[in-house]
């Protein structure tokens, strides 16, 4: 039986290989963000970009590893946000680092992309086929 958009999203058993991953885009953004000279070559030439496909991969894999509505659209959003704004913080600290509020706000619209993504996502999986 071929497997169906909802089986790979929606069920259960793929909740924990959602969080695997949500788990590992944490540890590879902390290290990249973190790191006085992360690789490079990485990402794109634009440093706003890498902040918005970083935290819209994490909005996407973070919605599909949580079972709770409110988790997935409010606790989620919050809990990004205040991890691009700790990275700010801690970038003040680290030697040929920069905080920077435009930062914020790339992190900000990639959150916003990543849970779009998901509800059109979410959205193709509710329809009758």
């Amino acid at each position: 039986m071929r497997p169906t958009l909802q089986s790979i999203f929606l069920s259960a058993s793929a909740r924990p290989l959602w969080r695997l991953v949500f788990l590992l885009l944490l540890v590879f953004i902390s290290y990249m963000a973190l790191s006085p000279a992360p690789p490079k070559g990485l990402g794109s030439s634009w440093d706003k970009l890498n902040h918005a496909m970083a935290f819209a991969s994490l909005a996407f894999c973070g919605h599909w590893s949580l079972s709770s509505r409110r988790a997935r659209w409010f606790a989620l959003p919050l809990a990004l946000l205040a991890y691009g704004g700790a990275i700010e913080l801690l970038q003040l600290n680290i030697p040929g680092r920069d905080g920077e509020w435009a930062d914020l706000l790339g992190d900000a619209v990639g959150i916003s992309v990543g849970l779009a993504a998901a509800a059109t996502l979410l959205s193709l999986t509710k329809r009758p086929t």
